[in-house]
């Protein structure tokens, strides 16, 4: 079927149904505050997998940038805990398009065997929400320690048989991965002891077919963090093919209960959680990765900064990350190379400023998408130097092939090359609201701006086939230079060096 018929169609059932759902609420009291369905249809538009990258229903290649809203603990997205619109709002005005929201095995069938509806509906509300401000969701299904049998969360207690043996130590996020207890309960995951799997892929058919025809669904990422229980030594120092193909065999099976229910959602992989210790993944080896739809969800953190956050070590050792996240850059373009298949940053930062700098510098050197975490129902903390590197000038929709770019959190210089394609949609470049004070210039090379003056999104359309180069910056500013070669080469530096910048057709004041 064609791309492009498929999604439409996709969109269309959603549609359909929603309008039912709304007409049902019509006669009552709260009928005023439900939002069309097609007006969510109108916010944002579908994305799906085209080889290496995220694209919309037009063909324009499109670049994630969001954050993480896990909520861990019952009750699930309670008032208060909820994104709400307000923070819909906020998160759209600093030009984010993408939100990890958490869900859970243990809010998602609290029963054996018995998938709560409720929980789904309130999950189906959240999205409805970000949706209307064209921000796309992915659903992630959550865990941190397997169980709160251990002090975790994610698994309901039902389905892990293994429990904590008499004054066996647990000392908490993350050193309780090493509990002997908590390592059998893994391995009852991976080998579907008690049929745990079956159990899982159940909830998560239940929450695919939820979103089914939902524009505003980006994805379900299978699980968070996954451990590869007592086979978690075999992962060092060199990573561990062995577990890998287990792991992969299960997240097969996840990716064919989701399918099984809505055949054109997206599923994300993760690489298991050793990969934080930069082990590198063999996802994608044995066998290839084949099925379409599918994209790869690696986390990039530190372990000292991550230790120095949750057990004390000297914060000096922070110095160790760009080492270390370097490692982690290199294997996430090993297994590009290997897949072909996209990647987003699911999780990086935690509050640390300097890992945060880190991410997205080799994000932006490899036009890879994140989502940053966390963000907090009812906060802004887009203030200060995380706010400041977070919230970016970029390119979210690319009518062509993207080449280098590069922004300056420091000056709010943009500069940004890319091949044109004729897909009846401009090329459209979110312009931070935090680092023009005064305004913004921007001048386009081989294309024109279409977008009004001041506009926070600039739109450009191609003059010719030829390349196409933007730059945007403070009044009087030197501007940026777009870095040389191909994405995902060279050494994005954070710095602008310097370009020739001026007025142009959509010049800020």
């Amino acid at each position: 079927m064609d791309t492009t018929i498929a999604h439409s169609t996709r969109r269309t059932r959603w549609v359909t149904r929603s309008v039912a759902a709304v007409a049902v609420v019509v006669g009552c009291a709260l009928a005023g505050s439900v939002p069309p369905a097609t007006a969510v249809a109108d916010a944002v538009s579908p994305l799906h997998i085209d080889g290496s990258r995220f694209v919309d229903q037009y063909g324009r290649v499109v670049l994630l940038h969001g954050v993480n809203s896990v909520g861990k603990e019952p009750p699930y997205f309670a008032p208060g805990t909820v994104l709400t619109a307000q923070d819909a709002e906020r998160l759209s005005r600093h030009g984010f398009n993408t939100v990890r929201l958490g869900v859970n095995f243990d809010g998602l069938m609290p029963t054996q065997g018995v998938v709560d509806t409720a929980y789904l509906d309130r999950v189906a509300s959240v999205v409805d929400t970000l949706a209307q401000y064209g921000i796309h969701t992915v659903l992630d299904n959550h865990q941190d320690g397997l169980s709160k049998v251990w002090g975790g969360n994610g698994f309901p207690e039902w389905a892990i048989h293994s429990r904590p043996g008499a004054g066996e130590s647990n000392l908490g996020f993350p050193l309780f991965y090493l509990m002997p207890s908590m390592n059998a309960g893994w391995d009852e995951v991976w080998n579907n002891t008690y049929g745990v799997l079956d159990y899982l892929g159940q909830a998560l058919g239940a929450l695919a077919d939820k979103m089914n025809g939902n524009p505003g669904a980006l994805g379900i990422e299978l699980l968070n963090e996954p451990w590869p229980g007592s086979a978690f030594l075999s992962c060092f120092p060199n990573g561990c093919s062995g577990f890998d193909a287990k792991y992969q065999a299960a997240m097969q099976k996840l990716t064919d209960a989701v399918r099984g229910r809505d055949g054109d959602l997206m599923v994300l992989w993760e690489p298991n959680v050793t990969w934080n210790e930069t082990m590198p993944t063999d996802l994608g080896k044995n066998p290839p990765i084949s099925a379409p739809g599918i994209a790869f969800a690696p986390h990039d953190y530190c372990i000292p900064s991550q230790m120095a956050i949750y057990n004390g070590l000297p914060t000096f050792l922070r110095g160790l990350c760009p080492l270390q996240q370097g490692k982690t850059w290199g294997n996430i373009d090993a297994f590009t190379r290997r897949t072909g298949i996209p990647t987003l940053v699911t999780e990086f930062g935690d509050g640390d400023a300097t890992v945060l700098s880190n991410t997205l510098i080799n994000a932006d050197d490899r036009f890879i998408g994140w989502q940053y975490w966390q963000y907090a129902a009812g906060t802004d903390p887009f203030a200060g130097d995380i706010g400041n590197q977070l919230v970016r000038t970029y390119p979210q929709a690319t009518s062509g092939t993207p080449g280098r770019m590069i922004f300056d959190a420091a000056t709010g210089d943009f500069a940004y090359r890319y091949t044109p394609r004729a897909t009846g949609k401009p090329t459209e470049i979110y312009v931070s609201d935090l680092h023009y004070p005064s305004g913004y210039q921007v001048r386009v090379d081989g294309g024109t701006v279409t977008s009004p003056a001041g506009a926070r999104v600039v739109t450009v359309e191609a003059n010719a086939s030829t390349p196409v180069t933007v730059y945007i910056n403070r009044p009087g500013s030197k501007g940026a230079t777009v870095p040389d070669g191909p994405v995902g080469t060279g050494s994005a530096s954070g710095s602008a060096s310097g370009s020739a910048s001026g007025s142009g057709p959509g010049s800020g004041s």
